[in-house]
């Protein structure tokens, strides 16, 4: 593959390539176009051997006929397209032409760049199905170090094996089915979001725990109907732990009839695969857990949230400017404060609260935010109608009324490409001057796991009593 362009690395790697941007010749029209990414499979020797090569390569703009889609070339740097490198990957994407699960294997000065091809999507076979015997049997598959480990299982996307496969997901064997759906208009596949939430799980699950799930479904991909799912749905395995609260929704059919919503708990591995095999590709929760009773009922608070949401001519970097005041005014009043992005424009802050009225965040927020719009009214808001909001980030208080759910941690969101709802440091919000620095994907997403860990795991540790309005 052609060497285009790289992501800087961030944490331990800063200061060197994270990951490389590729590209190859279309076979049809002999156009360079981009195929992909690669963030595995480098030493830190390499790393710093590569660096130096590319910054003696930079140009201002892609090499490519087409430009690709912004969002999958967030903080790239370009390249002019001289270098030529190996790469393994496990599957290049029908539409968007895209490789999957990529490792780096070393440049190759042997090869000349424009001998360097894409590859062509495999059409599906005309011939008559095989037998039930041969279907089971999985097509061996390149793979090396963890991938080989895990290949038989949820934590790898498994092949293609026609319509459905069944998986060891944790505990339970589920049955999956068309994997290779293109769920997102960059080509990633049904098979890639299971995979990102089986790898996602250890830090995923432990902001799910005890919190009812509302899902938004995209059965056809994104672009396509999708809708939100409060209730277990119909075939929902019975191993499922679910819980019944009544509905809070004035309008909601539910209240009207006087019945309950089921949610469902998504607390093992498991949970998470046969959500993701719905296309719930979105899993929101509220900021309390349910207190299991009995009966069980809603608890009280134990997260205090604030959502900055960027109004016309503004992005996350205004609301960046926004939560350094708010982790000011949050810090002298004894909390502690972390931050996420929203995976869509905006982002959102943490902090652990301990509360005996349910009532209190959305007071405490709401003074919070008004006392910001107050002082600098031609930046902020806490008005939600949407006439207020040009040129200034909404913060929306309101996201603490307890009938109401925001976007989980890690969770994809239903946007061009699978961008993710990611865990920052406050480093990265005061350092954020372009909107593109904090727009992380799946593969992005993973590999911060790997430097950084989950940036929340101490937000349930650092649970502090909430200032008294």
């Amino acid at each position: 593959m052609i060497v285009c362009g790289y992501r800087p690395g961030q944490g331990r790697i800063t200061g060197r390539m994270g990951g490389l941007l590729l590209g190859a010749h279309d076979p049809d029209t002999g156009q360079l176009v981009y195929i992909g990414d690669v963030g595995t499979g480098f030493t830190e020797a390499e790393r710093g051997r590569l660096q130096a090569r590319l910054d003696e390569l930079e140009r201002p703009r892609p090499p490519f006929a087409v430009a690709p889609p912004r969002a999958d070339t967030a903080r790239a740097r370009w390249v002019e397209p001289v270098l030529v490198g190996e790469v393994v990957y496990r599957q290049f994407t029908r539409g968007a032409g895209r490789l999957r699960h990529t490792a780096w294997r070393g440049l190759r000065p042997d090869k000349k760049p424009a001998d360097v091809l894409a590859p062509r999507t495999q059409e599906p076979a005309t011939t008559e199905p095989a037998p039930p015997a041969a279907r089971a049997r999985p097509p061996r598959a390149s793979t090396t170090g963890r991938s080989a480990r895990a290949a038989a299982s949820a934590q790898e996307p498994p092949a293609p094996l026609g319509p459905k496969v069944t998986v060891q997901a944790g505990a339970r064997r589920l049955t999956l089915s068309n994997l290779d759906k293109q769920l997102y208009p960059s080509g990633f596949t049904k098979g890639e979001v299971v995979h990102y939430y089986s790898r996602v799980a250890p830090v995923l699950l432990p902001h799910l725990a005890g919190r009812p799930v509302t899902f938004i479904r995209f059965p056809d991909g994104v672009g396509d109907q999708q809708f939100f799912e409060k209730n277990v749905p119909n075939g929902a395995p019975g191993w499922l732990p679910s819980v019944a609260l009544p509905s809070t929704g004035a309008r909601s059919r539910h209240a009207e009839r006087g019945e309950p919503i089921t949610y469902p708990l998504l607390d093992e591995l498991g949970a998470l695969v046969w959500a993701a095999n719905m296309a719930a590709l979105e899993l929101h929760v509220p900021q309390w857990r349910i207190d299991p009773g009995p009966p069980a009922a809603r608890g009280l608070p134990d997260r205090l949230v604030f959502d900055l949401d960027p109004g016309p001519g503004t992005s996350i970097v205004e609301c960046c400017r926004v939560a350094e005041r708010l982790h000011d005014l949050l810090a002298t009043d004894g909390l502690t404060p972390f931050a996420k992005t929203s995976g869509s424009k905006g982002m959102q802050l943490y902090c652990g609260i301990d509360v005996d009225d349910p009532g209190a965040p959305s007071a405490y927020a709401k003074r919070l935010a008004q006392q910001l719009a107050r002082e600098t009214p031609d930046q902020v808001t806490a008005v939600m109608a949407k006439a207020q909001r040009t040129g200034r980030v909404f913060i929306d208080w309101s996201q603490n009324n307890p009938a109401k759910t925001t976007i989980a941690p890690y969770s994809l969101r239903g946007r061009d490409s699978p961008t993710v709802s990611t865990p920052i440091t406050w480093d990265e919000v005061r350092a954020c001057q372009r909107a593109g620095q904090l727009v992380f994907t799946a593969e992005d997403v993973l590999d911060r796991i790997d430097d950084h860990g989950d940036l929340l795991a101490d937000l349930n540790h650092t649970r502090t009593a909430l200032p008294r309005t």
